[in-house]
């Protein structure tokens, strides 16, 4: 493991200093170009996904399986990925998980950091092969794909390990103590341990397997805490792929591959709640509905960091270009179909209009100009298919249809949006509906997927005034402004800050309100009821290790 220590210090440094700069930082380039990644990189990944399919996942080092089971199918195919993954009852996971604990526990901070350090450089090679499992579970176009399970989620796991190893030596190891008392002086050896709370459990999400599950994961490993990974049944792979570099690491260096085990659901038995109501499971990381998140959070005697639903605003005041507005807002509705936590939902417009450059433009331009915007995009045979993607869940696709019995006025209807190189695609491209402000009914709960609503309001006080009262009620993890009024600007920053969400102002161009950067963006803010956690804040390391002191007289 010293060797691995040397290897990787540098990049341990520089990711510690960029968490404290807060400005652009990664060491895994985003741009899948063959200059980078090597000119076959791309074929090799796509041939490794497809010798996957129909067979046995075989990579993982866990021993001895009950059953193989897998459920994935590709929304651009709608056709079964037939993987079959490892079954392991709750039981055999947290026996194994309890016995990898001592061993773990005892490798030191800088070491596991190492360690992990040491997998994530070995994904660099597998990124390709991740983006295609991705896109085929999630149904995210390709780019995004490649780039949020790989790239990005690297970065995200990256800066939690950096986070905790910093935790995790904030404070010496040992020091001698010693206290004046006139003629003597009371004189005490003192020691401390970043003693780990137990074993951890990872509730992933179906639409992003690994982005949102490699923090937590990544933080439970390098506090030293043995780690299960449960990922939803319709989106195994990628985060599987993950998890077997993981326990290669750590067999190579003696260690039990078991301190990270993947814990997938059989067709008959669902076993998150099984593993989460275990005694011996001390931290939870979920992100998915709020139902369920609700019910992780009740939970005695567990950590719990929980990512779930939010109603996402966006507030319309005033602007210097209304068409460079409509086709950025456009992109964020459009992007991955709206299936994104971040994704943009309720759009308050005063009834009066907004401010152009110091001319007023009539609401119902301003709505006419989004959904053009949106129309243009969608039927763009370049982009629209690739920007979309597909629809992971077919239920999102009930929802959309069933938009048209709401409350409100049809903007913009869906249509299906043909994917030139997969005919039998799920795709459903935005609806937008205009609603009162009045009808609080149908805006104050996430309508995941393509779906706007235009809120048309008195004027921009009680767009802001609603905007704060959705977050604070039901959660929010992203929030746009548009205002070239500074006293305006203020007071959105002032409100939406006591309700704990984010606020992104005047975008437009290649910068969008659903993207969040590691190393600079805290995702979520655990000040609302949209999640209590925060990635990747101290917070979110330090509940899980207690520090404990040692201490006797000088001999």
């Amino acid at each position: 493991m010293n060797n691995l220590k040397e290897k990787h210090q540098a990049s341990l440094d520089a990711a510690i200093k960029a968490l404290h700069e807060r400005t652009f930082y990664s060491i895994f380039p985003e741009n899948p170009s063959p200059e980078i990644y090597g000119e076959n990189a791309d074929k090799e990944g796509r041939e490794k996904y497809k010798n996957t399919l129909n067979k046995n996942f075989a990579e993982l080092l866990q021993e001895s399986p009950e059953n193989w089971v897998g459920q994935e199918e590709s929304p651009y195919t709608q056709e079964k990925l037939g993987v079959k993954y490892p079954f392991f009852s709750p039981e055999t996971l947290i026996n194994r998980a309890e016995a990898a604990f001592h061993q773990w526990r005892k490798v030191s901070p800088s070491d596991r950091a190492a360690l992990l350090v040491e997998s994530l450089e070995r994904l660099r090679s597998r990124f390709f092969e991740i983006g295609y499992a991705t896109m085929h579970t999630t149904g995210q176009a390709f780019m995004m794909s490649f780039q949020a399970s790989g790239p990005h989620a690297a970065d995200r796991a990256l800066e939690a390990v950096a986070t905790g190893l910093e935790e995790q030596t904030r404070y010496p190891e040992q020091a001698s103590w010693e206290k004046p008392m006139g003629k003597y002086s009371l004189r005490l050896n003192k020691t401390w341990k970043a003693v780990p709370k137990g074993i951890a459990l990872v509730i992933g999400c179906s639409t992003f397997p690994t982005w949102n599950t490699v923090p937590g994961m990544y933080a439970s490993l390098v506090t030293g805490n043995p780690v299960i990974v449960k990922p939803h049944p319709k989106a195994v792979l990628p985060i599987a792929i993950i998890v077997a570099e993981v326990q290669k690491v750590l067999q190579e260096n003696g260690l039990d591959p078991n301190i990270c085990q993947l814990a997938v659901d059989a067709d008959d038995r669902l076993i998150a709640k099984e593993l989460a109501e275990n005694p011996k499971v001390k931290v939870i990381d979920y992100t998915g509905g709020t139902e369920f998140g609700n019910y992780l959070e009740n939970l005695p005697g567990k950590i719990v960091f929980t990512e779930k639903a939010g109603v996402n605003s966006i507030i319309l005041d005033s602007m210097n270009d209304l068409d460079k507005v409509a086709q950025n807002l456009a992109f964020s509705l459009t992007l991955y179909s709206g299936q994104m936590c971040t994704a943009p939902q309720n759009f308050f417009i005063p009834e009066t209009g907004v401010n152009v450059n110091g001319e007023i433009v009539p609401y119902e331009t301003v709505a006419q100009k989004l959904a053009d915007a949106v129309t243009a995009l969608v039927n763009n045979p370049k982009a629209g298919p690739h920007v979309l993607g597909a629809i992971q869940n077919p239920l999102t696709e009930n929802r959309v249809k069933d938009m048209a019995s709401i409350k409100g006025r049809s903007v913009l209807d869906s249509c299906q949006v043909q994917n030139p190189m997969f005919h039998e695609a799920r795709t459903c491209s935005p609806v937008i509906y205009e609603v009162n402000a009045t009808d609080k009914e149908v805006y104050s709960k996430e309508l995941f997927g393509p779906i706007a609503l235009l809120i048309k309001t008195r004027n921009t006080d009680e767009s802001i005034e609603l905007a704060k009262e959705m977050a604070m009620e039901h959660g929010a993890i992203s929030c746009g402004a548009y205002t070239t009024d500074p006293e305006t600007k203020e007071r959105i920053m002032d409100e939406m800050s006591l309700a704990g969400t984010p606020v992104s102002f005047n975008l437009t161009g290649g910068i969008y309100v659903n993207q969040n950067a590691g190393f600079s963006d805290f995702h979520v803010t655990g000040g609302n009821p949209a999640g209590n956690a925060s990635i990747t804040n101290p917070e979110f390391l330090i509940k899980r290790f207690t520090w404990v002191g040692f201490r006797e007289p000088v001999a």
